[in-house]
């Protein structure tokens, strides 16, 4: 990712922090800058690896879980349930509101892409679910995939 797109991100996630009344200090928009410069979705322990190795101050790893917690809230980072792994809101720079996001992981090179669904489909989902007699808990899908790149390189 470009110097210039990572600034441009962290500058719109600042003003979102704002806008919510929150503040992107300067620990919080590092790690996110972790994120923003990652293709591949990063546990915490490789986000502090990644902070630490560009600082003189250390950071413990439960204080990147707490700061990785507060970008999810703000909707600045996802947590891939699946993976136990972080990644940056492909969306921030967006002048858009947020849809709801799920995850296409390739399973071959650990990419992920996310996109949106349509509310209406996750509404449906969730009434065929209460027919079911549960209750849907988190309507973030994170499907196995392969990308092109791989499928690509396997032909």
């Amino acid at each position: 990712m470009s110097t210039n797109h990572a600034k441009h991100v962290l500058s719109k996630a600042a003003e979102k922090c704002a806008q919510t009344g929150s503040k992107l200090t300067a620990k919080r928009s590092r790690i996110l800058e972790c994120l923003v410069n990652t293709s591949t979705p990063l546990s915490a322990y490789e986000v502090v690896d990644l902070y630490n190795e560009e600082t003189d101050q250390p950071m413990p790893p439960m204080s990147a879980y707490r700061i990785l917690d507060f970008l999810v809230s703000e909707q600045l980072a996802h947590k891939l349930s699946s993976e136990n792994k972080y990644i940056a809101c492909s969306h921030i720079a967006c002048n858009h509101p947020h849809e709801i996001p799920q995850f296409l992981i390739c399973r071959n090179c650990n990419a992920v892409k996310e996109i949106v669904i349509a509310r209406s489909i996750i509404e449906q989902l969730s009434q065929n679910v209460s027919a079911a007699g549960y209750s849907l808990m988190n309507s973030q899908l994170e499907l196995d995939c392969l990308c092109e790149q791989c499928i690509t390189n396997a032909a």
